[in-house]
């Protein structure tokens, strides 16, 4: 989730228990299977199926799974169909909320939606509401361990990339959307690996939340949208 700390996030994730681990290989595996059925199961040639194999890599997700989902949504010509819906709207106290949702039946996924929201403080808004105070960007997250901040600097620049920033204990390149995977693979070809590469949205602007009242609100709204089986990600401009 954005709103903070890159590396904060990435640990968060690395701590959850093997049940919330298991919603996470599910999520990304829907992923997987909806870009093999919309480009194919060939990876050089399916730039979306790149990404998702990336990012469920970047989740742990064993080899031996990905190349299972892959091969069964290659064959499966009468599984589930799902779209790509973005849900936008504002947590208590105006914190701006985008998520992504992967799903196969809209009216049921608005629906949770909008309890979410209104249970904690907030409202779900029309398409458009918040996206204008964030700025789609590809983002690469690689462990600074052992890395020299200027080699890959300008390794990533020479690729293609349009910025670079050191954040604690990692270095984050920030991409184009559409230049992601161009950059990823150029760095790769280097020797460099990456915790995270997606293409996420980046606050403008975060807002505060002073009251513990809207804390509490904020932090169970996000919990529930992140433990929806057709939410793939959650972004928001909480500045915890």
């Amino acid at each position: 989730m954005s709103g903070h700390s890159k590396w904060s996030t990435i640990k968060r994730k690395k701590e959850k228990t093997d049940a919330q681990r298991g919603k996470i290989f599910t999520k990304v595996g829907r992923e997987i299977s909806v870009a093999v059925r919309e480009g194919g199961p060939d990876p050089a040639s399916n730039t979306k199926l790149r990404d998702a194999i990336a990012k469920a890599k970047a989740n742990n997700v064993p080899n031996d799974n990905i190349e299972r989902i892959i091969k069964k949504a290659a064959g499966d010509g009468g599984g589930a169909s799902y779209e790509d819906i973005v849900y936008e709207g504002y947590g208590p106290s105006g914190v701006a909320v985008v998520v992504e949702a992967l799903t196969d039946n809209r009216n049921r996924t608005a629906g949770e939606m909008r309890h979410y929201f209104d249970k904690y403080g907030g409202n779900l808004g029309q398409s458009g509401s918040v996206g204008f105070l964030f700025s789609r960007q590809g983002v690469l997250v690689a462990e600074a361990a052992g890395i020299d901040e200027d080699t890959l600097m300008e390794a990533a620049l020479e690729a293609g990339a349009a910025d670079f920033l050191s954040e604690e204990e990692v270095f984050e390149i920030r991409t184009e959307p559409n230049d992601i995977g161009p950059v990823r693979d150029a760095l790769e070809a280097q020797g460099y690996s990456f915790l995270s590469a997606s293409v996420e949205y980046i606050p403008n602007t975060t807002v505060a939340l002073n009251s513990e009242d809207d804390i509490k609100k904020m932090t169970r709204l996000l919990e529930m949208l992140e433990d929806n089986d057709d939410v793939q990600e959650v972004w928001h401009n909480w500045e915890e």
